[in-house]
């Protein structure tokens, strides 16, 4: 089974608030103990942290749940899903696929109808896609940014996320000429460009 599948199902375990062991997740996805343990690794990498109880008793438990982020998930993934789903002859595995899959068509709707209601302008609505690509697919881009202080400059981002403030939506870069994190407006980028360049976002020296 694919890993983005036993990930998401892993999650949907995790995300109940009930302690599972490491065999019993193993048990569950049908593969090894070591790989769900990589599997911890690659989501604490992710941002999601998943606590361990050591002893006779331990186990992986997510002390607070947590959304799967729907910008990152599109309708190519829904698609492996219900392949995944087709093609497991697991009931209980394929009963929560379909669970998870509902869920995400769900956000998806959501994302569609209300997010876009923040954006004003067409322009607007092409660097807000063009940035949630660049996320998706870690392109790095150059944009057009102007603001008060020093008008209209080119600068060359690595967008990390989108999130709405006061109604209005940013996107949290790393800035490559200047080798920190910024804030950018989406109102306030005049053009925006996808590179054909690539960044690791585990590679980036994020400063605070």
């Amino acid at each position: 089974m694919a890993k983005f599948s036993n990930l998401l199902v892993m999650l949907e375990l995790l995300n109940t608030g009930r302690k599972y062991s490491v065999k019993e997740l193993s048990s569950a996805l049908e593969v090894s103990e070591r790989v769900i343990r990589e599997y911890k690794l690659f989501l604490e990498e992710a941002g999601i942290f998943v606590d361990t109880i050591r002893g006779p008793y331990g186990g992986y438990i997510l002390r607070k749940n947590i959304t799967i982020p729907p910008l990152l998930i599109d309708n190519n993934d829904i698609n492996i899903i219900k392949q995944v789903i087709k093609n497991t002859t697991n009931n209980k595995l394929k009963s929560s696929l379909k669970n998870i899959e509902n869920k995400i068509t769900k956000n998806l709707l959501e994302l569609e109808n209300n997010n876009t209601s923040f954006i004003n302008t067409e322009e607007e609505l092409k660097v807000y896609n063009a940035l949630n690509k660049a996320i998706k697919y870690n392109y790095k881009v150059k944009i057009k940014y102007t603001n008060l202080q020093h008008g209209e400059s080119v600068r060359t981002i690595y967008p990390l996320g989108m999130y709405l403030f006061q109604n209005e939506w940013w996107c949290s870069s790393y800035w490559e000429e200047k080798d920190d994190m910024r804030q950018f407006h989406i109102k306030r980028i005049l053009e925006c460009k996808i590179l054909d360049s690539t960044f690791n976002p585990k590679k980036i020296n994020i400063k605070f």
